[in-house]
């Protein structure tokens, strides 16, 4: 089961000036001052369609993997590429350049990454970052989307499958989201978003492959469409469940986030929870650089070729001070 989040006014405010106190940083700190309403919760909603497209999707998944064995190498190394590319979409998009704004990204990086979403399609960066502002600042309470205290399969998709809980959507609409307002990247995105995932989730991991290496269309379809795009999900997931329930906390026991080295490697350098969650505006999410993590090397090579900027990092000092007062004592990495 679960422990109780229990977080003191003082993390709270750390958390807040080691990021130098700026709107483009406390969104993502946890607010200490939210309380539960008391009283019976809401009556959980399903959502029938999400129900049935999960099912469906994760069946055809299921047939991909009875293809592999038939796939072509180009086939396969095209599923990895799509892979990749979606994952970054997420991890270096979405996540941490949007939601987090742990780093400053030129145009043509953005554009990329917007792109890389849409084949993730996982919704637009807009509603994507909304929501995980929202999760960090009221995380493991009803506020959270996807509230890991309710347990594995709830945090893992069952979020998904239910109406939100109304806090959830009280919260969100009080979030400062101007910033992604502002970002003709992300509207833009937004706008065309179902187009541009039937073309780039769908259409072009399957006609790649039939197109240029003369794959059949069945296996383009259901190895690198809807396998990889299965498996992809299921990584992401996994950060928001098995993050929060397996691992240790070197950084703050008082936290549900833990540091899980598969998910670290399935979600290409996302499973480092409990640094991320103690030190949310770090760009590495992790206190180890590249290790384990596609994500940061993927930034730092940006950051090389000038793409990238103003990257945030923690410095040891706080780290090591950290680690002795509300670490569980466990060496991480």
């Amino acid at each position: 089961m679960t422990e109780t989040v229990t977080r003191t006014h003082c993390d709270a405010t750390q958390q807040i000036a080691g990021a130098m106190a700026d709107r483009s940083t406390v969104e993502d700190v946890f607010d200490v001052t939210y309380k539960e309403k008391d009283g019976p919760k809401p009556p959980t909603a399903l959502v029938w369609r999400n129900i049935v497209l999960m099912s469906v999707l994760h069946a055809a998944a299921l047939y991909g993997l009875v293809l592999l064995p038939s796939a072509s190498v180009p086939t396969l190394a095209w599923t990895a590429v799509c892979y990749l590319i979606s994952a970054l979409g997420v991890t270096a998009g979405a996540h941490r350049l949007w939601s987090h704004r742990s780093y400053k990204a030129a145009f043509p990086l953005r554009v990329f990454l917007a792109l890389a979403n849409s084949m993730a399609f996982q919704n637009d960066i807009y509603e994507w970052a909304r929501d995980h502002r929202v999760h960090h600042k009221y995380s493991e309470t009803d506020a959270d989307p996807h509230n890991a205290t309710r347990g594995f399969f709830f945090s893992h998709v069952g979020w998904l499958m239910v109406r939100k809980h109304p806090d959830v959507i009280e919260k969100g609409k009080k979030l400062e989201l101007s910033d992604l307002k502002a970002d003709k990247v992300v509207m833009f995105q937004r706008r065309h978003y179902k187009l541009s995932v039937v073309i780039l989730c769908f259409l072009l991991p399957t006609i790649v492959p039939w197109y240029f290496w003369g794959e059949s269309l069945t296996v383009g379809y259901f190895v690198p469409g809807l396998l990889r795009y299965a498996v992809m999900l299921n990584a992401t997931w996994l950060v928001n469940s098995a993050a929060h329930l397996w691992g240790n906390r070197p950084y703050d026991q008082t936290i549900n986030p833990r540091e899980n080295r598969l998910v670290a490697f399935s979600a290409i350098g996302e499973g480092f929870h409990n640094y991320h969650h103690t030190f949310p505006f770090d760009y590495a999410t992790s206190e180890f650089g590249c290790k384990l993590n596609i994500t940061t090397a993927f930034i730092d090579t940006m950051c090389f070729f000038g793409l990238a900027k103003d990257t945030k990092k923690v410095s040891k000092e706080i780290i090591a001070a950290r680690r002795q007062r509300t670490g569980d004592s466990n060496k991480s990495g």
